[in-house]
Order: C-alpha cells, then sequence, then structure tokens
C-alpha cells in the first residue's frame, strides 16, 4: 500500500510539473509597427512575426532569437497561437508584457483590443 501511495504522489507531482511547462507564464501583450532599427539586431531584416521583451526577460539581450508560443487567453482571441522571435526591447513593457508585432497580434486577436491577456512559454 505504501509504494502505491508513493507512485500516486510521483505521478501527481510529475502531472503539475507538465501542466506548468503547458501553460507557461501569464502576461499581457500589445503590439507595435516600427519593426527596424530593433535591439537586438538593428537594420537586419528578421520577418514580422516579432516581438519585443519587457526589460526583465530581455535581460542585457539574453532574450535575443528566443522564440515564444504566445497564446491568447481573454477577449478578443482568435484560435490557436503565434510563436514569435525576440528581436527588440519594449524599455516601457511590465514584466510579463510582451509587445508583438502588428502581424502577430492579429493573429491571435483583433487588434481592436490593444492589450490582451496571454499565456506564453519559451519554445
Amino acid at each position: 500500500m505504501a509504494a502505491l501511495t508513493r507512485s500516486m504522489f510521483f505521478v501527481v507531482i510529475l502531472a503539475l510539473c507538465f501542466a506548468s511547462v503547458a501553460f507557461g507564464d501569464a502576461g499581457t501583450a500589445s503590439f507595435y509597427t516600427n519593426y527596424k532599427p530593433s535591439a537586438c539586431y538593428g537594420s537586419q531584416e528578421e520577418g514580422n512575426i516579432i516581438a519585443a521583451a519587457n526589460p526583465t526577460l530581455y535581460n542585457n539581450k539574453a532574450a535575443c532569437g528566443r522564440r515564444y508560443r504566445v497564446t491568447c487567453t481573454g477577449a478578443s482571441c482568435r484560435p490557436g497561437n503565434v510563436v514569435v522571435k525576440i528581436v527588440d526591447l519594449c524599455p516601457e513593457c511590465a514584466p510579463g508584457r510582451l509587445d508583438l508585432s502588428k502581424e502577430a497580434f492579429s493573429a491571435i486577436a483583433d487588434p481592436v483590443a490593444g492589450i490582451i491577456n496571454i499565456d506564453y512559454v519559451q519554445v
């Protein structure tokens, strides 16, 4: 019986670990439209499914090039998610905020919303 209890405990702990990975961090997203120059890549073209990180996430360019799967979780959401590449710094963004390109934002929500609730996880 003790072995069964330990096994059940292990399964519950494992499930909780995977749940936190699956859902990622909760935050908010806004959008921007002037993509170059960027803090990470200057005037180099990086496409338009991109994002600017808040100063905490940006961490002195450590986030440059990282990719995040972003899912809208509030009102004005569209189905699905979008994977963005961090190419810039959003100095005015609070912790938990991503500033998405308008194209990335439009993939998951109506831009009229302006700011949306999101979950995001590094991929």
